[in-house]
């Protein structure tokens, strides 16, 4: 049977003369509610109202579930008229309805949205109605209604914080009354019914208190203009390569340092540093950002086909086997030789080797443990005080890189982050330097004319020294 659905607007001179005719010629009409100043418009009609679903429902999409339940049931045996207030386009049950009934028609209403925008003026914004305000995304105008409670309230206070800041002036509309409020304002109104909507517009660029990461690639690409900044407008991929890496290293070392604020400028500086590069790849046609961030979202769902596929992970170690083993179909690699070539080059050496190592080992070339690794080490240290005697400089080099992969691999199957170890050891024997100098000095000595057994004294205390700070 029909389903036609109906938009009855905001208030009851809203109603169309085709939704009147629809009505007319009914044989059955069910209004989601009759708790709005737009049922009135059906008082004339022989209507059942769905309230009652609202109280059985536990929560919002339950609720629409429900209520396009009950209507699609009625449609098995007659043609039904469903009466929203507002919109259909902005009524989350009618979505549902819609993509399950063919046999549907639209009459619409005007939008709750369009009494809040009208208030403020605006003219162009994205809708959304309070109990989805989750999914609303950047831009430069936005209207929040079904604002029914002070909980709702102080979702969208929260929602529109992040998004527009909180001391942005937006509209706060309730019973066609327009009040304008600051943003952090939203949960403190006396009131809070159907009618409740929120409007808020973007100020100008460089005045706004909050930015996101379009903001970001819309800054850059003004600095490259021709009119733009001379310094932004010469660079390439190739000329901010080392501030990427630059940028990482020192996130890397606010997070070293747990430095919360630190964390926070060294983040916006990385996102800066891929900003950058997409925004010079717009430029030549060869990707934007949004192609970058596409491809990322893709990859981390194919990769993660444990949560999101048929493949099953107890705990963190059969998670990476799952993505280890994804990321080499995602990048055609039919080979353990091709997985070690695809190891970035470039990366510091400690981490390379481990890396070079750990992809090796999964082809099972791999010492069978820790003591076993450490007997060749024990031998490669042989072979490098040879090579020191010989006085061949270059098998010492040789020698020496055999010493460190072997140390590498005795650490890495101990299950030791080797880079780490070694950055955490050097920055151990740096303290215990300073501190070891301030001890001589101390002591009114000059350190390069100590002995051997002097310096180890001293080192000793320093450690000493350094262990109890």
């Amino acid at each position: 049977m029909r389903i036609t659905l109906i938009g009855l607007g905001n208030c009851p001179d809203d109603l169309t003369k085709k939704a009147e005719l629809a009505l007319s010629a009914a044989s059955r009409i069910i209004a989601r509610t009759d708790g709005t100043a737009s049922f009135k418009s059906l008082s004339g009609y022989n209507v059942e109202t769905l309230d009652g679903v609202f109280v059985s429902s536990r929560n919002f999409d339950t609720l629409n579930k429900n209520l396009a339940a009950a209507v699609l049931d009625a449609a098995k045996t007659e043609d039904v008229c469903y009466c929203v207030d507002g919109a259909v386009c902005e009524d989350a049950a009618c979505s549902i309805i819609l993509k399950k009934h063919a046999d549907t028609v639209i009459i619409e209403g005007v939008p709750k949205s369009a009494l809040a925008a009208g208030a403020a003026r605006i003219s162009s914004y994205s809708a959304v109605s309070a109990y989805g305000v989750d999914g609303l995304k950047s831009a430069s105008a936005a209207v929040v209604y079904d604002i029914d409670c002070y909980y709702i309230a102080s979702l969208v206070k929260q929602k529109l914080s992040d998004l527009y800041g909180e001391e942005t002036d937006c509209t706060f509309v309730r019973g066609g009354r327009a009040a304008r409020i600051k943003v952090y304002e939203i949960d403190r109104q006396k009131e809070y019914d159907y009618s409740c909507a929120v409007a808020i517009e973007e100020g100008e660029f460089l005045k706004k208190e909050r930015y996101d990461y379009a903001d970001l690639q819309s800054l850059i690409r003004l600095l490259r203009k021709p009119d733009g900044c001379p310094w932004d407008r010469a660079q390439t991929n190739a000329s901010i390569r080392g501030n990427t890496i630059e940028e990482a290293y020192e996130l890397a070392d606010a997070i070293e340092r747990d430095d919360d604020d630190g964390i926070e400028e060294e983040t916006g500086d990385v996102l800066l540093q891929a900003a950058f590069h997409s925004v010079i790849k717009e430029e030549q046609g060869a990707f934007n950002g949004t192609d970058a961030i596409t491809r990322l979202v893709k990859k981390l769902i194919f990769r993660h086909s444990h949560i999101f596929g048929a493949d099953k992970a107890k705990g963190s170690e059969d998670a990476l086997s799952v993505w280890e083993k994804n990321k080499t179909i995602e990048k055609n690699m039919t080979t353990f030789g091709e997985s070690v070539q695809a190891v970035p080059a470039n990366f510091p050496a400690c981490m390379y080797a481990q890396k070079v190592g750990k992809r090796a080992a999964k082809s099972g070339m791999d010492f069978l443990s820790p003591v076993s690794a450490f007997e060749r080490l024990s031998d490669e240290f042989s072979e490098l005080v040879e090579a020191m005697q010989s006085g061949d400089k270059q098998r010492v080099f040789d020698e020496a890189g055999d010493v460190l992969l072997s140390a590498v691999n005795t650490c890495r199957l101990a299950g030791v982050d080797c880079e780490n170890a070694l950055r955490m050891a050097a920055k151990r024997f740096a303290a215990r330097f300073v501190e070891c100098e301030k001890l001589i000095l101390a002591d009114g000595k000059d350190m390069t004319e100590l002995d051997g057994l002097e310096l180890d004294l001293y080192w000793e205390r320093a450690k000493n020294a350094v262990k109890e700070n």
